[in-house]
C-alpha cells in the first residue's frame, strides 16, 4: 500500500497521530484492525453456513486421535466388522517344544539368568596347534557354537542388568573371554591357510609342478646330486 493511502485511512480513523504510523507494509493490517466489526468475524466452521441450512456438513469433523472420540458420521470401514478379543482364559494353550532352536539361547535348567557355578565349569580355550588339525568343517562347526554360546552369555547379562542381580557378573565375563580366545584363534588358523593358499599359487605360476609318485616334471629344475668320492674340502688340504 502506497504512503498516501497509509495517511489517508489515518486521518479517517484518526486513531493514530502522523507520528506513530506503523510502516507501510503494515498498513492492511491496520486497515483490517479498524474496520473490522463483531459481525464481521466468521465462526470456527470454514463451511458457509447458509450451504448446508445451518447444519455441518464436515463429516470429519469430531474424530481426534489425541483424545480419542469417534466420528460423527460412518465411514467406509465401519460396515466391515471388528476383531473382538478373546478372554485370557479362552486361549488354546500352546504346547512347549523341547528342541526349538532358540533354547540355545539359555543355560540347561532353560533359566534367563545364569548361575555363576554354571559359568564357572567351563573347560580351557582350543589352541592354535589344536586348531591346526582340524578341517574347514570342524572350524566352520566350532565357530557357531562359540558364537551361540556368546548368544546365552549376552542374554544373561542382559537379564542380569534388568533383575540389578549384582552378581555372576565377574563369572559369565571371564567365560566369554575364553570362547572369544578360540575364535581368535579359529581366525588365525584360516589365515594362515589363506598366506599358504596364496603362496602355493604363486609357485604354480612361476612353473613349479608338484611330484606324483617319485617323478618330478621336466619343467622344474632338479637338484644336482653330489658324487658319492667328493671329499670334504679339509680332507683335500690335508692331502
Amino acid at each position: 500500500m502506497h504512503r498516501q493511502a497509509v495517511l489517508r485511512l489515518a486521518r479517517q480513523t484518526g486513531a493514530f497521530p502522523l507520528g506513530e504510523l506503523p510502516p507501510p507494509y503494515l498498513a492492511p493490517s491496520l486497515h483490517f484492525s479498524l474496520n473490522r466489526s463483531p459481525a464481521q468475524a466468521s465462526n470456527f466452521s470454514s463451511t458457509a453456513a447458509a450451504a448446508g441450512h445451518g447444519r455441518d456438513l464436515s463429516k470429519s469433523r469430531g474424530v481426534s486421535a489425541i483424545h480419542r472420540t469417534g466420528p460423527k458420521f460412518k465411514l467406509g470401514v465401519s460396515k466391515y466388522p471388528l476383531p473382538k478379543p478373546v478372554a485370557r482364559g479362552e486361549v488354546e494353550k500352546r504346547h512347549p517344544t523341547p528342541d526349538h532352536g532358540l533354547w540355545g539361547f539359555f543355560p540347561k535348567d532353560r533359566q534367563a539368568l545364569s548361575s555363576p557355578e554354571y559359568d564357572t565349569a567351563h573347560g580351557r580355550s582350543w589352541s592354535i596347534q589344536e586348531l591346526r588339525e582340524k578341517s574347514w568343517d570342524d572350524l566352520h562347526s566350532l565357530w557357531w557354537v562359540c558364537v551361540k554360546e556368546r548368544n546365552r552369555i549376552a542374554t544373561s547379562n542382559l537379564e542380569r542388568e534388568r533383575l540389578k542381580a549384582g552378581y555372576g557378573e565377574y563369572e559369565a565375563n571371564e567365560r566369554d573371554r575364553v570362547v572369544r580366545v578360540t575364535q581368535n584363534g579359529i581366525k588365525h588358523v584360516l589365515r594362515e591357510r589363506w598366506y599358504a593358499w596364496e603362496d602355493a599359487q604363486k609357485l604354480y605360476k612361476n612353473g613349479y609342478r608338484p611330484q606324483h609318485e617319485g617323478t618330478q616334471d621336466a619343467s622344474y629344475p632338479a637338484k644336482s646330486e653330489e658324487p658319492e668320492n667328493l671329499e670334504k674340502p679339509e680332507q683335500a688340504e690335508k692331502a
